[in-house]
């Protein structure tokens, strides 16, 4: 409770210039997979701020990743909010990968609690065929280094898989780097 008060007065005093209204500070709380259910709690949160001028929204997060439609659903509302959005990886040691990577790069404010990490941001089917994409986590794999080293020409690694999968993962690396230099945050 004494680290989500800190970040309430961190944030609220970082944000106090560009607020203008007297209103509350909405939080919520993201854990586990995204899904359909986790998007609309959090466009209705998000709304409900909105209509009852609040001051922020906190999405307090740790989640292994979700669905892509439910992920991209969430990052439009938090684009479109007039309220500004604080994206919070918390407690320590939680983690936002694959989807809540990208929810943490499209809000206002990106915090993270220490002993947290981001990442693993690359889509894959569930169960493995051409049904609809997800964000789970991939762990490093051991030809990662080798891959590196037999790049392309261009130093790129390659892309192995079908033209759907290299077209799947060239939108996410388009998306996730569209909303890292939104917020001049480092798309590398």
């Amino acid at each position: 409770m004494k680290s989500i008060a800190f970040l309430i007065a961190l944030i609220t005093g970082f944000l106090a210039s560009a607020a203008q209204a007297d209103g509350d500070v909405i939080v919520l709380e993201v854990t586990g997979g995204i899904g359909a259910a986790t998007a609309e709690y959090v466009i209705s949160g998000i709304e409900h701020a909105e209509s009852s001028d609040a001051r922020l929204v906190i999405i307090e997060m740790d989640t292994p990743g979700g669905l892509v439609s439910s992920t991209r659903d969430i990052v439009q509302e938090i684009l479109s909010s007039t309220v500004p959005v604080a994206t919070y990886v918390t407690p320590e040691g939680a983690r936002a990968d694959s989807a809540g990577t990208y929810i943490l790069l499209a809000s206002h404010l990106a915090v993270m609690a220490p002993t947290t990490h981001l990442g693993a941001a690359t889509p894959v089917s569930l169960g493995g065929d051409d049904s609809t994409p997800a964000f789970p986590p991939q762990p490093p794999g051991e030809d990662d280094e080798e891959s590196a080293e037999n790049g392309e020409p261009d130093g790129t690694a390659p892309q192995p898989g079908t033209a759907m999968e290299r077209k799947v993962l060239n939108d996410a690396i388009a998306y996730i780097r569209g909303l890292a230099e939104r917020h001049g945050r480092n798309a590398d």
